[in-house]
């Protein structure tokens, strides 16, 4: 069982028509969001499952001014998802957005921690639809 942990391109939210429905202010309350502090987490669920989830990463440059600062946690967010995206259920896919809302440079521990704890409500509210389905 060989379980690949490269991330592709069709898992990068790239679509400008998909980023602009993850943040528009939707009626049908499609959109969730959660914090699990220094990360924010947006994600809609998506209504073309074909393939995986997609997900963006946003450092903004009012939180972090230098660059370098920026990359870095850019690569640290996309290194703890890359390694526990297999928390996400396999079923439902969604579009998700990671904006850091830190006020500094935080270590890869407290991200992947963080980047967990998203990951895991991301799923207990992606699989409740399946789960009452599954009862009846």
């Amino acid at each position: 069982m060989s379980v690949s942990l490269k991330l592709y391109k069709k898992e990068k939210l790239c679509s400008l028509t998909a980023i602009g429905l993850l943040f528009s202010p939707s009626s049908d309350g499609g959109n969730n969001y959660t914090i699990s502090y220094p990360w924010r987490a947006v994600w809609r669920p998506r209504t073309d499952s074909e393939g995986p989830s997609r997900f963006l990463i946003s450092v903004p440059k009012k939180r972090l001014k230098h660059a370098v600062d920026r990359v870095t946690m850019r690569r640290r967010c996309r290194e703890a998802y890359r390694l526990n995206r297999n928390l996400l259920p396999d079923t439902g896919a969604a579009d998700i957005a990671f904006v850091y809302v830190g006020s500094s440079l935080s270590d890869y521990r407290h991200t992947e921690r963080a980047i967990k704890k998203i990951l895991a409500r991301i799923t207990a509210s992606l699989t409740p639809h399946t789960d009452n389905e599954n009862s009846l």
